[in-house]
């Protein structure tokens, strides 16, 4: 797949609007970028239709499927009681983002609701999923997908310090959104598209590591999981390194039109340009090695101009200061052996000229 691919409570609903086709713009508030280090990626491409992803655990029941409703393969999770966690534990630092796509999914025949939460957990015993999270010497973020609200809680030594409710539209059945969840130190805020609807400032502890995600109590498909570490220095790496390596362009699989969610990282590189006015950047693309070299070749030069167009009629920037090219998959950063290996080959070179 060449897809590119997450109390004080501050709710925003201004959109992100396109005004021309893969060309985001973005409003003050959206300020969503993506970490620089992939350290879990899982977008099931590799997985047989009906099997239990490798990469999980649950204590209910789930398949991969696909839909008519989006492109890809699906972890559907098919029994609303079970809690489904990642296999492994993660090793977290003080700054991450997580992301996933989720297609809200009704979990009784005559119920209204697509309710779920979503959980980033400290547990001292990860391969347990029956032993919780209210247990002294656990800590975690639970946000709930309701009804007619989205709610927020925490946890620590397994008790809640803080909650809160934000009214929000539910999350629709059948409807594909972006969640992103940016971590940076005890601050932790949450997007669903484009609009960022909790930002929760002394969140995480700091006497606690955090090592997990978790789904429970609903019946969600969620595709192109994405964990990666560290805020780039988009500044440092362009002006004084010369190269920067995003991971924060978003297209579809097999798409050359930037996605809306890009458009933190698209404002910060267009800052950087817009600061620094004699500088100016080739663009380059590169995929994964799924595919064939000819096809892969020429979506990585297509995607490359699409963001160069994002940037000059998204934010300005003048054509002249950026040339374009793509490389497709002949320049991978590590080999195309696994799903996280996959994510790294896929990306978007700015290069100092």
């Amino acid at each position: 797949m060449r897809r590119h691919i997450a109390f004080l409570l501050c709710f925003v609903a201004a959109p992100l609007m396109v005004v021309a086709q893969g060309t985001p713009t973005i409003s003050s508030k959206y300020d969503f970028v993506a970490g620089e280090k992939v350290i879990f990626f899982d977008d099931f491409s590799t997985e047989n239709i009906g099997d239990f992803p490798v990469q999980w655990n649950t204590t209910g029941s789930g398949e991969i499927v696909t839909t008519n409703l989006a492109e890809g393969r699906w972890f559907k999770i098919t029994n609303a009681r079970g809690i489904t966690t990642l296999d492994q534990p993660l090793k977290l630092p003080e700054n991450y983002t997580i992301e996933f796509d989720v297609i809200p999914q009704k979990y009784l025949p005559k119920n209204t609701s697509t309710y779920f939460n979503f959980f980033v957990l400290s547990t001292t015993k990860p391969k347990d999923l029956m032993y919780g999270l209210a247990r002294p010497g656990d800590a975690a973020v639970k946000f709930s997908f309701e009804y007619s609200n989205y709610y927020a809680a925490y946890y620590r030594d397994g008790t809640p310090e803080m909650k809160g409710i934000e009214p929000a539209p539910r999350l629709l059945e059948d409807k594909k959104y972006h969640i992103a969840v940016w971590v940076q130190k005890e601050r932790i805020r949450l997007y669903i598209g484009e609009s960022k609807v909790f930002d929760l400032p002394k969140a995480m502890s700091k006497a606690y590591a955090y090592n997990m995600i978790r789904f429970d109590n609903g019946t969600p498909l969620i595709s192109n999981v994405r964990i990666a570490t560290g805020l780039p220095d988009m500044r440092s790496k362009l002006l004084t390194e010369g190269k920067l390596v995003s991971y924060g362009i978003y297209f579809d699989v097999n798409k050359d039109v930037v996605k809306p969610e890009s458009a933190g990282t698209l404002k910060m590189i267009s800052d950087v340009l817009t600061e620094n006015p004699s500088v100016r950047i080739q663009i380059v693309g590169y995929t994964d090695s799924d595919g064939d070299d000819a096809s892969n070749l020429d979506l990585s030069k297509r995607r490359a101009a699409a963001v160069k167009n994002a940037l000059v009629s998204g934010y300005g920037i003048a054509a002249d200061r950026i040339e374009t090219d793509g490389k497709g998959e002949t320049q991978p950063v590590a080999p195309n052996t696994t799903s996280v290996n996959k994510a790294l080959n896929r990306r978007v070179e700015f290069i100092k000229r």
